[in-house]
């Protein structure tokens, strides 16, 4: 089959990399893509948020199937005109991607299908605003209502500083503090079937030791060997059927992959978010360990006929990956600079483009990840820092301890 993927993050480039192996696929097409991207697809250029324009490339690349990368896309209905078309598209529609284009809108879902979560409010002033930090108490967590690139939420102890980040938001939701790891579960489903793919933990914070201003993921790994037993047939239950059905119910049915974002709190797991699309950078792990061919699975979500698919496989061993960010990271990256090292199997392209004299440059916040695969989580975190330190980038940054604390056992879930 003909595949369209749109994107051109670190995303992407694991999907790319996957779909490009799956004996299925006779031709990837990516747009924009980047210079990693371009050793295993096609590229072409398109306004990936442009209905009507990506409609039109994937009629002419006589695209089987369009999978749909980032967010932006999807809010914007993109993936309602490629279907129109009759094309096959792995991502949900407009008004069903609302669940992470809107977090009122996906509050309002999860209480209407009993879905255990944090209490919130949506707050427009600054009086509501208040008296909602008030209630909760500190750690403050402050949520953009709208899109946000990963860095719309701050959790803090300061409440001047959750204040100004809500004044910046405009519309927000604020919410109680979930205590307790976080956990990344990806969910391909059809509107009806649903299959669960690894759990994984990302760093959202800048600094080690979870330090720092949020950011859209400095690393993460895969599998869990600290998870409770029976955490996703109980996430499963709870949380993926109940909210599918809700959807549903409203008219409008959720096909592709929900990302539901988890906190292991002392009274089970609880939804911190949902997300419409493959998560960054846990993404890179998830595939990594994934052996079914990943083309056929989402071909299946996107015809409806995830139910007839075969149970999914995977590799023995973890996966790590280790994010390179540039100088300036996360509020004003630095872009343009040199990078070399980026050419070894398992760095995956993130923010970078190449200049007119091929050079490889820096071209976002997040530039690359180092991701490898191991017999255990030790082996492939050395793995991925390996690949890391061959990299060099001006005045780059990257977390030391992604997946340490895991690895020495340290992580405790509250009682």
């Amino acid at each position: 089959m003909r595949v369209l993927l749109l994107g051109g993050g670190g995303r992407e480039h694991a999907l790319a990399l996957r779909l490009a192996e799956d004996a299925s696929v006779s031709e990837l097409i990516c747009a924009p893509g980047n210079p990693g991207i371009a050793q295993v697809a096609q590229q072409r250029s398109v306004d990936i948020v442009d209905p009507g324009a990506v409609t039109a490339l994937a009629v002419e690349v006589a695209a089987d199937l369009v999978v749909i990368g980032p967010e932006a896309p999807l809010v914007a209905g993109v993936a309602d005109a490629v279907r129109a078309k009759g094309i096959p598209v792995f991502g949900p529609s407009g008004e069903a991607a609302r669940l992470e284009g809107s977090k009122t809108f996906a509050k309002d879902v999860m209480t209407a299908a009993g879905v255990p979560t944090a209490r919130a409010y949506t707050c427009t002033e600054e009086q509501s605003v208040g008296r909602a930090l008030d209630e909760f108490g500190p750690p403050y967590v402050v949520k953009n209502d709208g899109l946000a690139a990963g860095k719309g939420v701050v959790v803090t102890e300061d409440r001047a500083a959750a204040l100004e980040h809500a004044r910046q938001c405009g519309r927000v939701v604020i919410e109680e503090y979930l205590a307790g790891p976080e956990v990344s579960l990806f969910v391909v489903t059809d509107g009806e079937a649903a299959v669960p793919l690894l759990p994984a933990q990302d760093f959202k914070r800048v600094g080690d030791g979870d330090t720092g201003p949020n950011t859209g993921g400095m690393g993460a790994y895969a599998p869990l060997p600290w998870a409770p037993a029976g955490l996703v047939d109980e996430v499963m239950r709870d949380v993926v059927y109940p909210t599918l059905a809700e959807m549903r119910r409203r008219g409008t049915p959720f096909a592709g992959l929900l990302y539901v974002g988890l906190a292991i709190t002392a009274k089970g797991p609880r939804v911190i978010e949902f997300n419409a699309r493959f998560g960054d950078p846990e993404t890179q792990v998830v595939l990594a360990l994934l052996e079914t061919p990943l083309a056929g699975l989402l071909h299946a979500a996107a015809t409806g006929t995830l139910a007839e698919h075969p149970p999914l496989r995977w590799r023995p061993g973890a996966a790590v990956t280790v994010v390179v960010a540039a100088e300036g990271y996360p509020a004003k990256p630095r872009t343009g600079d040199v990078i070399t090292g980026a050419d070894r199997p398992g760095i995956i392209h993130a923010g970078t483009r190449q200049d007119p004299d091929g050079a490889l440059l820096s071209a976002g916040g997040r530039v690359l990840c180092g991701t490898a695969t191991g017999e255990n989580l030790a082996a492939a975190r050395d793995a991925a820092y390996q690949l890391v330190r061959e990299v060099t980038l001006e005045g780059s940054h990257h977390r030391s301890d992604i997946a340490a604390v895991a690895i020495e056992g340290g992580i405790v879930i509250p009682h």
